[in-house]
């Protein structure tokens, strides 16, 4: 490398800002974005001077050929937020008993689920596919319904973003939730499992929409999320590069999606160095399959820039704290990784100590991306959520759909 890790993001960052027309916003704003790169970078450094560019863009092929990661397809369907933004969602219908007998005795026990539908919603620069190893353990024993959040994945873009210049609320994404789940899911009991953004969205549902989940909704998952005060969020760097940050973030990705084109060109030639980034902020354990990681990387990167700085603005101000006392009569799961460094395992705490009965576990040897880290463990989870929901019976296990090198542990 003829340029440190750091530098080469201090490079882009400052590039793409200055085309924004603001040269001393884009010296801070490369320094703080410097120092976020540094510490991922400095883990990895050592690969990267050994091995190829060419060789590393072989290997990314031959991961995204092999990889079956994301390759799930359900029956597609289309919603329509109260703003005309178009909703991308896909269902897995159950399917009869005989065929999935041996799984689903796995799963549940010897009887079938009750006819619930589990609705998933994804987390922040990511889409439904995030859900891979879930999808995969349900399918065809229980409904289930997967969805692109606005301008993510196959969902459009949202209409007020682009048209009025409207910035995305959490709120916004609680009334997309439910247009999709009147157009997937108009009747019968449904479970709500929400990851990071997603499951900020599923409070918002609850705080505008309580008679919702009054009738209809019998159980909760909340996987690596927050109820609130995301703006204290130190992302595991020191005190001043915090500082920096928080102070110049807002508006350097206001430039940077100004600059689109300009900055996807950046992303490309800096893909190694965020490739480091993404899995330090997405895992924390080392054993991860390297094409999982991969595939992160891919749903990641497919997120435009314009796209990531529409949405950040809203986390800041995302306050639900008071909506969970609309969960307080339902079976709730909350789940988080230990290790998680974008919204630390202290949240779920928070969370779970205003919902006593809810189930805590807290996974040591996890990061931000716990369902594609220890899958085993979250469908554990969300199968024995089921069993408390009163859909299937008590007795449930589950193993085989990934594997861990540690074990969750109750709160």
């Amino acid at each position: 490398m003829s340029e440190s890790s750091a530098e080469v993001v201090v490079s882009a960052a400052s590039a793409a800002a200055a085309s924004a027309g603001n040269w001393r916003k884009a010296g801070v704003a490369g320094a703080a974005i410097g120092v976020v790169a540094a510490g991922a970078a400095a883990g990895v450094a050592i690969e990267r001077l050994t091995v190829g560019r060419g060789i590393r863009k072989k290997a990314r092929l031959a991961l995204d050929s092999a990889g079956p990661y994301g390759s799930l397809r359900g029956t597609p369907g289309k919603a329509y937020a109260d703003d005309g933004t178009e909703l991308y969602y896909e269902v897995d219908e159950a399917e009869p008993e005989a065929s999935l007998a041996p799984r689903r005795r796995r799963l549940f026990g010897r009887k079938a689920p009750a006819p619930v539908t589990v609705v998933f919603s994804h987390g922040y620069c990511l889409n439904q596919d995030s859900w891979h190893f879930q999808r995969a353990a349900l399918r065809g024993v229980v409904r289930t319904v997967h969805w692109d959040q606005r301008s993510h994945g196959r969902s459009g873009r949202g209409v007020a973003q682009l048209e009025d210049r409207t910035p995305v609320t959490i709120d916004q994404l609680g009334r997309d939730l439910l247009a999709v789940i009147e157009a997937a899911v108009p009747e019968g009991p449904i479970v709500l499992v929400g990851h990071s953004m997603g499951g900020m969205t599923v409070m918002a549902l609850a705080d505008h929409f309580p008679e919702l989940i009054r009738d209809r909704v019998v159980a909760v998952a909340l996987v690596g999320t927050s109820s609130g005060r995301l703006g204290e969020v130190n992302f595991g760097l020191p005190v001043a590069g915090v500082n920096a940050v928080r102070r110049v973030l807002p508006g350097v990705l206001k430039a940077l999606g100004q600059q689109a084109a300009l900055v996807e060109r950046g992303r490309r030639a800096t893909a190694d160095l965020f490739a480091g980034v993404i899995k330090r902020y997405s895992f924390a354990s080392r054993d991860v399959d390297p094409a999982v990681e991969r595939f992160a990387e891919r749903m990641i990167e497919s997120t435009p820039i314009d796209v990531v700085a529409e949405f950040y603005p809203a986390f800041t101000e995302h306050d639900k704290t008071a909506a969970l006392a609309r969960f307080t009569e339902l079976p709730v799961l909350v789940l988080a990784g230990v290790k998680d460094l974008v919204t630390p395992s202290e949240h779920s705490e928070a969370i779970a100590d205003l919902l006593p009965d809810a189930e805590l576990v807290l996974v040591p040897d996890a990061g931000h991306l716990v369902m594609l880290e220890h899958p085993e463990v979250v469908i554990d989870r969300l199968a024995d959520l089921l069993v408390r929901a009163g859909a299937v019976p008590a007795g449930a296990t589950v193993g085989g759909y990934g594997s861990t090198s540690s074990s969750a542990q109750p709160g």
